[in-house]
């Protein structure tokens, strides 16, 4: 079922981790993973997405907080996490996921994912649909489902094949002017994109040693993610699932994507959004998403 919301404006000015999380790091699965963690209550993990990290869940934190503990990762590769040179197709990232929610005790979740967070989100449900409570896939696409190639392959999408030596010696010092890219061109405004204070902390943290190289990985695993997502589909998943889209972004094919690998999908697309919905569409995201984790 697709529904439409409409947007709200975004405030530019960037939302501070909440004081009330703790940040803590984990060895699970090979590598090392800065996590926050706040809340009490049933347990749900927020996975970012590409020029993110998880300083984007900041708004949502802690009203899911009042009723979740809430653990929000900084994926392989990127913020505070380690890079190394491998495991950056989506079910690798997941079982890393899924190995720190073991180490904390828990053995059922939601998860919450945007972006490449949203390939991982579904990767993990896909494996581990008995510790899956529900899902919330947020405006990207899923590789090998579809008519994927269709946007895989688009002209605007050049960054899927933008990777090895000569793209990271041509972004080397210019981490801030590559993102611009994504957070302009990819909003139906950029005056209602990421915020100034946010861009500058991802452009930094991306250009720390071997951030954008694992930034490239996660695309450069796409063809492995496809054949995997096709493999994994054949199993079709049976929790409920959210799909929010932004109008002006993806539209409804996520929706259409989602609904050919799970049999209980929801979905809106959010009138007049681009990409990036927790700063384009607030008023209008954030309440979906908490009702439906709630």
């Amino acid at each position: 079922m697709n529904t439409t919301a409409t947007p709200a404006t975004a405030s530019n000015t960037a939302t501070p981790t909440p004081h009330d999380f703790t940040e803590r790091f984990a060895d699970v699965n090979g590598v090392r993973l800065r996590y926050l963690i706040g809340g009490e209550g049933t347990p749900v993990v927020l996975l970012h997405g590409y020029t993110q990290t998880g300083h984007m869940w900041s708004p949502v934190m802690p009203l899911l907080a009042q009723r979740h503990t809430v653990i929000v990762p900084d994926l392989r590769g990127a913020g505070a996490s380690a890079r190394p040179e491998s495991g950056y197709d989506k079910k690798t990232l997941a079982v890393d996921i899924h190995a720190l929610v073991a180490s904390l005790g828990f053995d059922r979740v939601a998860i919450v994912g945007h972006d490449i967070g949203m390939m991982v989100a579904y990767a993990y449900a896909a494996q581990f649909p008995d510790a899956t409570e529900r899902v919330v896939l947020m405006d990207a696409f899923l590789p090998g489902i579809g008519t994927w190639k269709d946007v895989w392959l688009l002209r605007d999408m050049w960054h899927f094949h933008f990777y090895g030596e000569v793209p990271l010696a041509l972004v080397a010092g210019r981490e801030r002017i590559y993102f611009e890219h994504f957070w302009n061109d990819f909003a139906a405004d950029r005056t209602r994109s990421i915020p100034e204070s946010d861009r500058a902390l991802y452009a930094e943290s991306y250009a720390q040693p071997g951030g954008m190289r694992a930034g490239f990985s996660y695309f450069r695993a796409f063809e492995q993610d496809a054949r995997d997502f096709a493999e994994l589909a054949r199993t079709p998943l049976p929790m409920p699932i959210l799909v929010l889209a932004g109008e002006v972004s993806g539209g409804p094919f996520l929706v259409t994507q989602v609904e050919q690998v799970a049999t209980n999908v929801r979905g809106q697309v959010f009138a007049g959004s681009g990409h990036w919905l927790l700063e384009e569409a607030p008023k209008a995201v954030i309440p979906a998403l908490v009702d439906f984790i709630g």
